[in-house]
């Protein structure tokens, strides 16, 4: 399963960094990403990494700001959040094992129960 740590509360501007683990039999896939709530759909992707080569994608919303990386010896990504803004308060899901590192939830098997960050003004 996935697990994600690292949500918390902090003012505009601050950073944060989640983690997301996969243990057991959890397969990692060729893809994992971060993901979160949006208006009118289920859940927006914020960034995406190709487990075998790391090379990463990102949301025009979060570009810029948000960072996405993995330590393939622990199996966990990481998601480094600078420059927060109020709209990036949500919950955050870790999801795992799409086959062409889609946008869409869907395509992600594995996902985790979420971590909250919140940001305030």
């Amino acid at each position: 399963h996935l697990v994600e740590s690292g949500g918390g509360s902090v003012q505009a501007g601050g950073s944060l960094r989640l983690s997301c683990s996969a243990s057991g039999d959890t397969s990692r896939g060729n893809c994992m990403g971060w993901f979160r709530p949006a208006p009118g759909k289920e859940r927006e992707d914020v960034a995406r990494i190709v487990t075998k080569t790391g090379y990463a994608y990102y949301s025009e919303s979060v570009k810029g700001r948000f960072t996405i990386s993995q330590d393939n010896a622990k199996n966990t990504v990481y998601l480094q959040m600078n420059s927060l803004k109020p709209e990036d308060t949500a919950m955050y899901y870790c999801a795992a094992g799409s086959d062409w590192c889609s946008f869409r939830p869907s395509d992600y098997p594995s996902w985790g129960q979420g971590t909250q960050v919140t940001v305030s003004s």
